[in-house]
Order: structure tokens, then C-alpha cells, then sequence
């Protein structure tokens, strides 16, 4: 009789615990049942100014992603400028938690400053988590019909070289011509100094200069160029992009006189190295570096499916953009391809970008 009280305070005890261990159990399976990014917000750091083409490609990210992401989290963009988005871009890599939360867009020639070894530079380009970019893009080399400069060939065999534009040092119409020098045994005068691209339209067309290079994406999106090509006022020579641009289908690549000339290793190195950029297309995205494989697989996969979606790509079409994804899994490919360089290309493109 004495053991009766024990056994029944033991059972008591025994159906408490199984009580609160099954409720563990439920809270487990709900919790685990419940996507990360229920009731989330999602911020798109973008490194320019409100209102250009970064801060709109962002907008319009954070306007349709979420209904791709399991639990539909919200978006909300937030602009930090400075420092041409260097600083967005050490936001995100040193500050933003690695949570899946936050993303960002910045320049995509960045890179080029960690391997000049610039001390503004606070990440490791190989190591952001990369989510994807609407296009590829590449640059043109173009030339006034009219010039004696027909072919790549004509420019070699010239006695005197054609002459480039361009606004300063560093950009596509300073870099293109001096890295077809250093590969392709070119020689072009570049006449650097003008204000802007409508400086350099009318330069062309009054005839100061031959030629000029420029992203195929901004070619085909404005005036006069669009006018000039359907006129025949100027002919492509050369894009810079590994594969022919679907809307310059006849005009070879770098890569294709590299491969025919049998340019050495050390060529093929800094063209890579000099325009990767153009593989990250105009507006890559990425994320902090470590997020969960998991959530970095949910953000690439939304990322290609809001590119798909009817609705943004009408928006697209109004808007004059043509949308040619690039995976993130291929931008860090390339990421890492580009940040892996030997000293001697490393100096080869310090003096390209130099002078």
C-alpha cells in the first residue's frame, strides 16, 4: 500500500514528460515545415544613385522575386552610393549578415581593383555568393564606313593608324583599342579628353575620329547609334564578348582571331582578366559570402524565374532591355577565373589601365 502514492506520482511523471515531449515534436515539425523566409524582408543594397539602370533592374527584382522563394518574403531596395559602389560592395561583403537576407548590385568591374591591389578594397571578388545578372554583355569596336580601315588586317598593315575617342583612361574606349594592341599586334591613336558619348558622336561624325568602342547593350539602346548602323554609317570590326551577340551575329570575337592567330597563353590570360567584366553582365547580383547552401539555391532559382516571367519581360521590352541571363553558378565560375591571374598578367593589365 505504502508504494501505491510512488507508482502513481511515477505514471503521473511519465505521461507529463510524453506530454511535453510530443509537443516538442509538433513544434520541431512545424517549425521545420515552415520556410526560412516566411515573414522576411529581403534587402537589394544597389551601389548607384536612385533612378539609373542599377536602381531600376533592382526595383524591378524586388517588385516580382518573392513570389518565387518559398514563405514570399518582401523586398526593399536601399541605395548606397560612393566610391563608384565600392562601398555597397564592402557592405555586403564585410557587414550584411550572411543569412540570405541581404543582396546587392554594384559595378562589375570591381575586381579589376583588387587585382591592382587597391586599398579601398575590402572583399575577395571569388568569394561573394552569386545570384545571377539579366545579360552578357560585351563591347564593339566600330569604324566609319568610310574610313580605309576595313578589316582587323587593314589596321595592321595601316602606316598610319586609326584614330579612337574616348573619354578618359580606364574606360571601354581607352581599354578595348589599347588591349587589341597588346593581343592582336594593332596600333590605334587614341584621342582621349572628351566631355561625354555626345561628344564623341559628333567627333565621329565630323570626321576628328575613325573609330570608337562601346558596350554592345548601350549600342543598340540609343540614338545615333542605332540610326548610324541601319544607314551604314559605321561598320562593327571586333566585339569583345566569348560568343557572337545575336544582334552582331557577323562580327568576330576576340577570342575567334586569338584562336586563328595562335595568340600565346599570356595574351589569352589578359583579355580574360581585362574584360571579364563583361561576363558578369551590367548589373550582376550577389549576396553576402557563407549564406546556407540552401538559401543560396532558393535565390538563384527565383532569380531565373522572375527573368521568365511574362510580365517583366513586356516591362523589359517597353523599356528597350534585352534579357540574356547569366547563372550564378557560371558568374562564380568566372569569378574565380578572373581573381586567379599570374604577377605578369597582373602587371600587363595595370599598364592597360594605366595609360
Amino acid at each position: 500500500m505504502l508504494l501505491f502514492p510512488n507508482c502513481r506520482r511515477f505514471f503521473v511523471t511519465l505521461i507529463s514528460l510524453a506530454a511535453v515531449f510530443a509537443l516538442s515534436i509538433a513544434t520541431v515539425a512545424r517549425a521545420q515545415s515552415t520556410p526560412f523566409y516566411k515573414d522576411k524582408t529581403i534587402r537589394i543594397i544597389v551601389g548607384f544613385t536612385s533612378g539609373g539602370l542599377y536602381d531600376q533592374y533592382a526595383r524591378i527584382l524586388a517588385r516580382h522575386m518573392g513570389k518565387h522563394i518559398p514563405g514570399n518574403p518582401t523586398f526593399v531596395v536601399q541605395n548606397m552610393t560612393g566610391a563608384g559602389s565600392m562601398i555597397a560592395a564592402n557592405h555586403i561583403y564585410n557587414i550584411a549578415k550572411p543569412d540570405g537576407l541581404t543582396m546587392g548590385t554594384f559595378a562589375p568591374g570591381l575586381y579589376l581593383a583588387q587585382l591592382t591591389g587597391s586599398k579601398e578594397v575590402k572583399f575577395d571578388w571569388a568569394k561573394f555568393s552569386w545570384i545571377g545578372s539579366p545579360e552578357q554583355d560585351g563591347n564593339v569596336l566600330f569604324m566609319r564606313a568610310d574610313a580605309p580601315y576595313k578589316t582587323i588586317e587593314d589596321i595592321r598593315k595601316a602606316t598610319e593608324p586609326p584614330k579612337c575617342s574616348a573619354t578618359g583612361v580606364g574606360t571601354s574606349g581607352h581599354l578595348v583599342p589599347r588591349l587589341l594592341e597588346e593581343t592582336l599586334n594593332l596600333k590605334f591613336r587614341l584621342v582621349t579628353g572628351y566631355a561625354g558619348g555626345a561628344e564623341q558622336d559628333l567627333a565621329l561624325e565630323r570626321g576628328e575620329v575613325h573609330c570608337r568602342a562601346i558596350t554592345i547593350a548601350a549600342y543598340f539602346s540609343r540614338e545615333p547609334f542605332v540610326s548610324w548602323y541601319k544607314k551604314g554609317f559605321v561598320r562593327f570590326l571586333i566585339q569583345t564578348s566569348r560568343k557572337r551577340h545575336p544582334k552582331a551575329p557577323e562580327t568576330p570575337t576576340l577570342y575567334e582571331y586569338m584562336e586563328k592567330e595562335k595568340a600565346p597563353e599570356a595574351n589569352r590570360r589578359l583579355a580574360i582578366v581585362t574584360l571579364g567584366a563583361g561576363g558578369f553582365g551590367s548589373w550582376p547580383v550577389a549576396a553576402t559570402p557563407g549564406i546556407p547552401p540552401e538559401r543560396l539555391k532558393m535565390l538563384r532559382e527565383a532569380y531565373v524565374k522572375t527573368l521568365q516571367e511574362p510580365d517583366l519581360l513586356e516591362e523589359a521590352k517597353k523599356r528597350g532591355w534585352e534579357m540574356r541571363p547569366v547563372t550564378g553558378e557560371d558568374m562564380a565560375t568566372l569569378a574565380k577565373e578572373v581573381s586567379t591571374q599570374p604577377p605578369d598578367v597582373i602587371e600587363r593589365m595595370k599598364k592597360l589601365m594605366g595609360g
